[in-house]
């Protein structure tokens, strides 16, 4: 009789062992895959049962949380929600995070282990901290400025403080109220739908997830290119481009919008924007040190972030001689996103040292405890000091007494470029308006801001379409929010 208890003891002992061993394999082992689990509604409860933490724009949060006494407890809510939309995103119970509210998910949502207490805390309790803050460098004069400029048309303005590279504004437009996506149901998923299917693409951000031909804008960067490698010495001298040129190779000839630009100096042809003269240049310089150049403003680059993702500015890494040509006043395969080409403007604002631009300049507990602070850092050295001094100097003059006479600013010095991007099948499309600027107030030793303004719908009537007339003013605006902060 003991040898059967015995029996059934050891029995016992192994079944129990055996649900130990079980036990150890489901909340260990299996643990990471079983929370990833669609049918695991544990994490989505736990996730929303607290406040989130918020997005501070100047001080001011412009994101918050209220509870909708459902399983899934707090949603989201935006104040002045389509006016930060470029820089907050959405954070939805439904179809989860963009933008700042993605790239910066742990950190608000409490998940992030810096916030814990002690270190692993989280991973030992499974629980989470309170949300933290992420404190931005939107300055909301500007970002108002820039949106009000806009006025609704289809564009995008970047703006960055060219010593640190920070960014101080960043506006899309058309815009959308993410607080609309914030919950469950099906006010949620008709909002998604209809946004999702506007032709005027709301949730696009243009100014960092969208890539324009730059058009004449760009002529600053071969300008730098020129003058960097030697291929020009004078920006007075001649340049011996012919008008009309023909596109080597070709029996294409390059039109001009200006006129004088026969055998025109680099300064004029910067002032009165010369197609001919800068993509005689270009082809000069070479594809070689074309892309040496444009590589050192950012293009070509898949690893920039502000946090969030940035679409790459392209310039074309294989070309014929026409094709160069064209790429070197913007045309052709060339593109950029408005960051890119606020980054050239801020890149000869900052004597050609180039920062890397952010978005975030600090991660804070909810208490106001600094965690993380961002410190400014050199993303390339665009080009030498002396080009850039060259290059400020006939910004300045487009603005003065050239082709960007609408941004001039009283009692600041401002340099700029205007840019009109011709589009579509047979340039038939309404050419895009480009401008891009910096600012100096007359008592300040350095440029503080540098834009740029995109207007894709400038005008119906194409004649009329031109960076100078459509989008500096929109700069102007910005600039003297700057100025004034």
């Amino acid at each position: 009789m003991i040898r059967y208890i015995r029996r059934a003891a050891a029995l016992c002992l192994l079944l129990l062992a055996a649900l130990l061993v079980n036990a150890a394999r489901v909340q260990i082992l299996e643990a990471t895959s079983l929370d990833k689990n669609p049918a695991n509604r544990r994490l989505a409860i736990a996730r929303y049962a607290e406040p989130r933490g918020d997005i501070v724009v100047g001080g001011q949060t412009v994101t918050g949380s209220k509870d909708s006494g459902q399983q899934l407890r707090f949603e989201r809510t935006y104040t002045d929600g389509p006016l930060y939309a470029p820089v907050t995103g959405y954070s939805s119970q439904t179809y989860g995070t963009s933008l700042l509210e993605n790239a910066q998910d742990s950190i608000l949502s409490g998940t992030a282990s810096l916030l814990a207490p002690l270190p692993f805390w989280n991973d030992i309790s499974r629980g989470q901290s309170p949300g933290g803050k992420v404190v931005t460098t939107i300055k909301p004069s500007m970002q108002r400025a820039a949106f009000d400029g806009l006025g609704g048309k289809r564009g995008a303005v970047a703006a960055v403080e060219p010593s640190t590279g920070k960014i101080l504004a960043l506006v899309s437009s058309p815009s959308y109220d993410p607080g609309e996506l914030s919950g469950t149901g099906p006010a949620v998923k008709t909002a998604w739908a209809r946004l999702n299917e506007s032709g005027h693409q709301p949730m696009l951000n243009r100014a960092i997830r969208q890539t324009y031909p730059p058009g004449s804008a760009f002529k600053i960067v071969t300008a730098a290119a020129a003058l960097d490698s030697g291929v020009v010495s004078d920006v007075d001298a001649p340049s011996g481009a012919p008008d009309p040129y023909v596109l080597p190779g070709t029996r294409t000839t390059l039109p001009n919008a200006a006129t004088g630009c026969r055998n025109a100096s680099l300064a004029y042809a910067i002032q009165w924007s010369c197609n001919t003269v800068l993509a005689h240049i270009g082809v000069k310089v070479g594809l070689a040190g074309m892309l040496d150049t444009v590589g050192r403003f950012g293009f070509n680059d898949p690893s920039l972030r502000i946090p969030s993702g940035v679409a790459v500015s392209n310039f074309d890494r294989r070309m014929t001689v026409d094709q160069v040509a064209l790429s070197s006043i913007g045309q052709f395969d060339t593109t950029a996103t408005p960051l890119q080409m606020a980054m050239v403007s801020a890149a000869v604002a900052n004597g050609g040292d180039l920062k890397r631009p952010y978005l975030v300049d600090r991660v804070t507990r909810s208490n106001g405890h600094t965690l993380i602070q961002t410190t400014p850092a050199s993303y390339h050295q665009a080009m030498n000091p002396a080009t850039a001094q060259q290059l400020q100097d006939l910004m300045v003059r487009v603005v003065e007494e050239g082709t960007g006479e609408n941004a001039a600013i009283e009692g600041a010095r401002v340099g700029g470029k205007t840019g009109t991007a011709q589009h579509g099948l047979g340039n038939a499309g309404t050419p895009y308006a480009w401008f891009i600027s910096w600012a100096q107030a007359d008592d300040a030793s350095r440029p503080s801001v540098a834009v740029a303004v995109v207007v894709e719908d400038a005008s119906l009537v194409r004649g009329d379409v031109s960076g100078g007339g459509s989008a500096a003013p929109i700069a102007r605006a910005v600039m003297e929010a700057a100025l004034r902060d």
